[in-house]
């Protein structure tokens, strides 16, 4: 796909719905009883690839293109899956379910694309053990394929190494079936979309500091879910609409939850023109975010933002080339074990476009204000590589084209359709 350089992005936007969040109320509204009813899903290849895996299950799920109607099978009420459980790309799936099927009366088998059969699992493997869980890498090599023997488990307390919402969700998963309370401590407070849907089904639970701690229910109950707006895919259009000349972009209904929000302090931390209208605090928090042409200026990112922040690095390494003085990403070594290693693809790919930036073990360092100019980009069939690239191309003299660009399938379906309903 080919991507030149557009005078102004002006317009307004509605983006899909949240990709955490529409995995989580796939996983919560199957072992719930009664019926859940989820609104504003991500119709996403990751998040269908959850619902598949659980109808595999035996869970009843109905799903119209506007409302996904889960008829939950209870707690102890899912089925030894049909035929192996295919996870396709969706990293989430993967995690979040090994820690379901850890408790179930049944041995299953979870697959996925190439990509995931190359993503770490020890990171959930290994506190799965501590609790009791037969679960190996069919390979040996602590990846996907894995085996599952489900068997009873006990809570434990675990201080993750890393602040990862999926490995913090795996285990809580896994305490809901747990003999005893099952409690999590992280480096850092990763995104706390589990915690909040835990606490609407039911489940008690608590947090202090980067501590969360979980009693096993009796039972869940079926619940009402509006997904808010995804972040993450707004952040596209929010770099967009900063970069590009002459351009005033707003989004709409965007999920602000604070463990989210990363992107917006470093955005005004670089003095972008950003602001907030139609504030909603119930439940998922949400807004419109309306952004314009803004000159920018580097700053450092580390710390205890990176986990807010992590899956819009790669578009804020693009924003950074845009902006006077220098950029420096620490602390994020995770990058390394996405879908690609988005540290190197990001430094390779924009080097290649002619931006000043260098790797560092666990970040980037990117001195901003050179001119870029088109590319042939490999995303490696990463979605965020390809979308980043994609806003990249749109302020880059000649042709950018993009290898893989069809692969945002994977979280936004209709992003190319969206751009250019956006350009000038």
């Amino acid at each position: 796909m080919i991507f030149k350089r557009v005078k102004s992005l002006n317009g307004e936007l509605n983006i899909p719905g949240d990709k955490s969040v529409s995995h989580r109320s796939i996983m919560m509204g199957a072992i719930a009883e009664g019926i859940t009813e989820v609104y504003g899903f991500l119709n996403g290849a990751d998040c269908i690839s959850s619902m598949n895996c659980f109808r595999q299950m035996g869970v009843d799920i109905e799903y119209d293109e506007t409302i996904v109607t889960i008829h939950g099978n209870g707690l102890h009420g899912l089925k030894k899956p049909t035929g192996t459980l295919d996870v396709g790309n969706s990293g989430t799936t993967t995690r979040l379910m090994s820690g379901i099927l850890a408790a179930q009366p049944f041995t299953s088998r979870i697959i996925g694309d190439a990509s995931i059969c190359k993503r770490p699992m020890k990171r959930i493997m290994t506190p799965l053990h501590q609790m009791g869980a037969d679960i190996t890498s069919e390979r040996g090599n602590d990846c996907a394929p894995l085996i599952i023997k489900g068997q009873p488990l006990k809570g434990i307390h675990y201080d993750s190494p890393v602040a990862s919402a999926q490995v913090k969700s795996c285990i809580l998963f896994a305490g809901l079936y747990a003999d005893g309370i099952t409690s999590v401590t992280e480096p850092y407070l990763s995104r706390n979309h589990t915690e909040l849907m835990f606490q609407s089904f039911g489940v008690p639970i608590s947090t202090e500091g980067t501590t969360v701690t979980i009693t096993p229910a009796q039972k869940l109950v079926g619940q009402k879910i509006m997904v808010p707006g995804d972040i993450s895919s707004a952040a596209y259009f929010i770099v967009a609409g900063l970069i590009t000349p002459d351009s005033c972009i707003t989004i709409k209904n965007v999920g602000i939850n604070p463990t989210r929000d990363g992107i917006l302090e470093v955005v005004e931390k670089m003095g972008g023109n950003i602001s907030y209208s139609n504030v909603s605090k119930d439940g998922e928090p949400t807004c419109d975010i309306t952004v314009q042409t803004s000159e920018l200026t580097g700053c450092v990112i580390e710390g205890e933002i990176i986990p807010k922040l992590i899956d819009e690095i790669p578009i804020i390494a693009v924003l950074a080339c845009f902006a006077k003085g220098t950029t420096i990403i620490k602390d994020a070594a995770e990058l390394k074990v996405k879908e690609s290693n988005r540290i190197d693809e990001m430094v390779n790919n924009l080097s290649a476009m002619g931006a000043d930036i260098t790797a560092t073990e666990d970040g980037m360092i990117i001195n901003g204000g050179r001119t870029l100019h088109g590319a042939v980009i490999n995303s490696k069939l990463d979605h965020r590589i390809a979308m980043s690239f994609a806003i990249a191309g749109l302020n880059a003299d000649g042709e950018t084209e993009i290898i893989g660009a069809d692969n945002v399938e994977t979280s936004y379906p209709a992003f190319y359709s969206d751009l250019n309903k956006l350009m000038r």
